[in-house]
């Protein structure tokens, strides 16, 4: 046991822990605020990986239980070509055409079912149902219908992101006031200019909460659906591979990768909704400390 590291990763994180606390307080507007908003994650994350390094070396936990970050990020070094391979085919191939085409027609149906009181009351019940059902259900009968290739991964994300985004979609169209839809009438307003004008804007923040809900469960349920047949490549694959193989550290450079690629489109959809969504009170309200 190496007690000096074990040490100065503890009082690394305090300092951290002590830095951002002190962040959290200081009182700031424009560049400033945005600036720190920025460096308290930044901060506490690393302060995280110094604490995780110092604990397992310091501990000297075996690197087949939990590697250090150092050793996990080596790993991600030597194989940049192996983990490009797999977040192309997991990604790019099977999370972003099933999410698209779920989130889509998840809208699409919600407009759709907007104008039918059965259709509402009918599909809604069956949405919270299909949304319960377990993904390791779901994965393996979806490689049977369309086979190993990513075409089962993206309808595993298509199946997981529709009810979602079909659920919020139904209750943003019904966010808008009365008042507001009587407003519309008064100005002699047809259906479609109500639902472009009114209805559909005030839906755009329960809309973009399905979006970043998804923007999870898509990489999620592709990762999950290759564990059951996939070819040789793919983060679902390497992790399953590599953990048979006590491959530890490229197990945790998958784990870093796919947790890279989530929160960047996670961030991609928040930073989108800003720009769309710049009227509504929460985001007013988050320009000011």
């Amino acid at each position: 046991m190496n007690t000096t590291l074990i040490v100065g990763a503890v009082a690394f994180w305090l300092a951290a822990w002590a830095v951002n606390e002190w962040l959290v307080r200081v009182k700031a507007t424009g560049l400033v605020a945005r600036a720190i908003d920025l460096v308290i994650p930044i901060l506490f994350g690393a302060s995280l990986l110094v604490l995780w390094e110092g604990l397992t070396r310091g501990f000297n936990v075996p690197q087949v239980l939990l590697p250090p970050p150092s050793v996990i990020w080596a790993r991600i070094l030597a194989s940049t070509g192996t983990l490009w391979a797999d977040f192309h085919q997991t990604f790019i191939k099977s999370v972003i055409p099933g999410y698209v085409l779920g989130c889509t027609a998840g809208l699409l149906v919600a407009i759709a079912i907007d104008r039918s009181p059965f259709l509402k009351r009918g599909l809604l019940p069956i949405g919270n149902f299909v949304s319960a059902l377990p993904l390791v259900g779901i994965a393996p009968i979806m490689v049977m219908w369309f086979g190993f290739d990513w075409q089962s991964k993206a309808a595993v994300v298509v199946v997981m992101t529709f009810f979602p985004m079909l659920v919020n979609a139904v209750a943003g169209l019904n966010a808008s006031t009365r008042m507001e839809q009587d407003l519309m009438r008064t100005y002699a307003a047809s259906y479609w200019h109500t639902l472009m004008k009114l209805r559909l804007p005030a839906a755009w923040p329960f809309i973009f909460n399905a979006l970043k809900i998804n923007s999870t469960l898509a990489l999620i349920g592709a990762i999950v659906a290759e564990f059951f047949g996939t070819p040789v490549v793919g983060m679902g694959f390497r992790i399953s591979s590599a953990i048979g193989r006590l491959n530890v550290d490229m197990v945790w450079a998958s784990i870093a990768v796919a947790a890279l690629a989530g929160s960047t489109f996670y961030g991609l959809i928040a930073l989108t909704e800003r720009a769309v969504t710049f009227w509504h009170p929460s985001i007013r309200g988050g320009k000011t400390r």
